[in-house]
């Protein structure tokens, strides 16, 4: 045998090996796209049920044993949740209102709290950033009562501006936490740099520490605005007029029907209304939030 049909033989041997091999690999994509899409049904299912639930008539929705497919299409749910009480729009204004201003606050509570326990020397930090986020640990819902009395004290019952207060504490230590790692990522010769060229603190932090943690930031703002959005109790509470409602109290009140029973069409669309914003601020901001998440499990 020739030196190159000697070298040709392992060559040889191993084409019959890598045909198999693509297609185990061929098949565990197959099976991969498959659970993907399984996973994805199951999370829609709800979401197309009550979509289905909201373009019924009220009848529909409501009767036993119920139907996932509508038999006539009607906008009746939509039209009651738009004109409900003192109208979809008012609740809607008052739930971006109290999210804008938990987003800015929490943006500039965790920004001013997170550069300094990353970035400068302080007497008993760690001990004063575990006790920062012990915050996590307590049921906020034990706390409304003396916060229901100190707002009366102050005045800042049904207002915006004192529940944006209440969602901004509640999501302050997770804030400080995330901004925190963000800022340590920063590598330090970049810090020196800038001193080097004579920046001082708050020149450091407007610009360098922000551009590099733009990802930290627009977590912290899509976490203040989904849990500001969402938050019940909280609303339940402190706000007691119907034009100070905002989304979450106004689907609860609004599911009553005829003779105390549940109208199941109106609560849907009303679901369905509420979802639309976490979505697209989600959507728009889906790339920055992921990136946040990877640098602060790469720290």
């Amino acid at each position: 045998m020739s030196h190159a049909n000697v070298a040709k033989a392992p060559a040889l041997a191993a084409r019959p090996r890598a045909a198999p091999e693509r297609r185990t690999a061929r098949r565990s994509r197959y099976l991969l796209g498959a659970l993907c899409c399984a996973i994805i049904a199951i999370m829609l299912f709800p979401i197309v049920v009550a979509f289905f639930a909201s373009i019924k008539t009220s009848s529909a929705a409501m009767a036993t044993p119920p139907t996932y497919l509508p038999s006539q299409l009607s906008i009746e749910s939509y039209l009651h949740i738009y004109h409900y009480q003192a109208g979809l729009p008012t609740y809607l204004f008052n739930s971006l209102g109290v999210a804008s201003i938990a987003i800015v606050l929490c943006l500039l509570l965790s920004v001013s709290a997170g550069y300094g326990l990353a970035r400068f020397k302080i007497p008993f930090k760690e001990p004063l950033f575990l006790l920062l986020l012990s915050g996590m640990m307590i049921p906020y819902q034990a706390l409304l009562t003396p916060l229901y009395l100190l707002y009366v004290k102050l005045g800042l019952q049904q207002t915006l501006f004192g529940l944006a207060l209440i969602h901004t504490a509640l999501q302050l230590p997770f804030s400080i936490f995330l901004m925190r790692s963000s800022f340590e990522a920063v590598p330090r010769e970049l810090e020196e740099a800038a001193v080097v060229d004579g920046c001082n603190s708050f020149e450091t932090l407007w610009r360098v520490f922000l551009p590099a943690a733009i990802p930290g930031m627009v977590t912290v703002a899509l976490f203040a605005f989904v849990n500001s959005w969402n938050e019940f109790i909280a609303a339940l509470i402190f706000m007691n007029k119907e034009s100070t409602f905002t989304i979450p109290i106004m689907l609860v009140s609004s599911r009553i029907g005829h003779y105390g029973m549940v109208d199941w069409g109106a609560l849907q669309a009303g679901v369905l209304i509420s979802i639309v914003p976490c979505v697209l601020v989600y959507v728009f901001l889906q790339k920055y939030y992921v990136s946040g998440f990877l640098n602060g499990a790469i720290k």
